[in-house]
């Protein structure tokens, strides 16, 4: 199967710390997946497992079947760029000269149009590059490989609106161009609602869930109305969340809407921002 599966993947740190527990899905072959979780959920911990930075505690990763950990193969299926793999002394064009040699599949004129379009000085040191450029140059490398794979852990750090919105359409038409895994970690929520194709939304090192943006988005909504009205509508159903305000009060619904005759009921649909933030208050069921 074309896939990272990921099976009951635990990780535990001094003091019993468990950064990631019980965590099993799966990264199919031609999807663009966002990775989302607050700050010290468990992504990066995550990221760093599969691409072999550090080990699990228990479980395992397998990539297109075969297992990822200390195999030497990966690093031409799987891709995750971050500041410790570089030499921050050698100048751009001179990293990019290693990958080529690095990375059979490294396409060396591509990074270099893409450097261009960013206006990435490649003959400037990388340690001399600003906190943006830094996130660019890794970008570029990551859009010049063509792993099946590939993880963009926060790629836009730092980066202005022009050259974020630059990143997303040129990500695009390369997954047109050239189908394969995208995996992007990402607090900016409604910048990247309309790439992704499925969500996964990890709390306190478990997965809270992994569906389709499309069915998800069906699926959240509120309903605003007095406290009496919203307790009734609200029976039987997955409430993530609720507001009180005053007489008034919002619940923020899981689920298919019921339709029902109540002119004192506001309806509105969740968007993907507004979603993510009402689950992991709360959690999910």
């Amino acid at each position: 199967m074309q896939a990272i599966q990921i099976n009951h993947i635990t990780k535990k740190y001094k003091k019993n710390v468990v950064a990631l527990d019980d965590v099993s899905l799966t990264f199919e072959f031609g999807k663009i997946y966002g990775l989302l979780g607050r700050n010290g959920a468990g992504k990066t911990t995550l990221i760093n497992i599969i691409s072999n930075r550090i080990f699990a505690s228990e479980g395992s990763i397998t990539i297109n079947g075969m297992p990822a950990k200390e195999n030497i193969a990966m690093h031409e299926l799987i891709h995750c760029m971050s500041e410790r793999d570089l030499w921050a002394n050698l100048k751009v064009k001179e990293i990019f000269g290693w990958c080529k040699e690095f990375y059979q599949n490294f396409d060396i004129d591509k990074a270099y149009e893409i450097a261009d379009m960013f206006n990435l000085d490649v003959n400037r040191k990388f340690q001399m590059l600003s906190t943006g450029y830094r996130s660019i140059f890794k970008l570029t490398v990551a859009l010049a490989l063509q792993t099946p794979y590939v993880i963009f852990d926060e790629p836009v750090l730092g980066l202005d609106a022009n050259h974020r919105e630059l990143f997303y359409r040129l990500l695009l038409q390369d997954y047109a161009n050239n189908p394969r895994t995208i995996i992007i970690a990402t607090h900016l929520i409604e910048e990247v609602a309309n790439l992704i194709e499925e969500i996964v939304i990890i709390d306190k090192g478990k997965i809270l869930l992994q569906e389709s943006v499309e069915s998800l988005l069906t699926k959240g909504y509120s309903v605003a109305g007095t406290v009496k009205d919203i307790d009734s509508y609200c029976k039987d159903k997955n409430v993530i969340d609720v507001d009180n305000l005053g007489s008034l009060k919002i619940a923020y619904i899981l689920g298919e809407k019921e339709q029902i005759n109540n002119d004192r009921l506001q309806f509105s649909s969740l968007n993907l921002q507004k979603l993510f933030v009402k689950l992991t208050e709360k959690g999910v069921e």
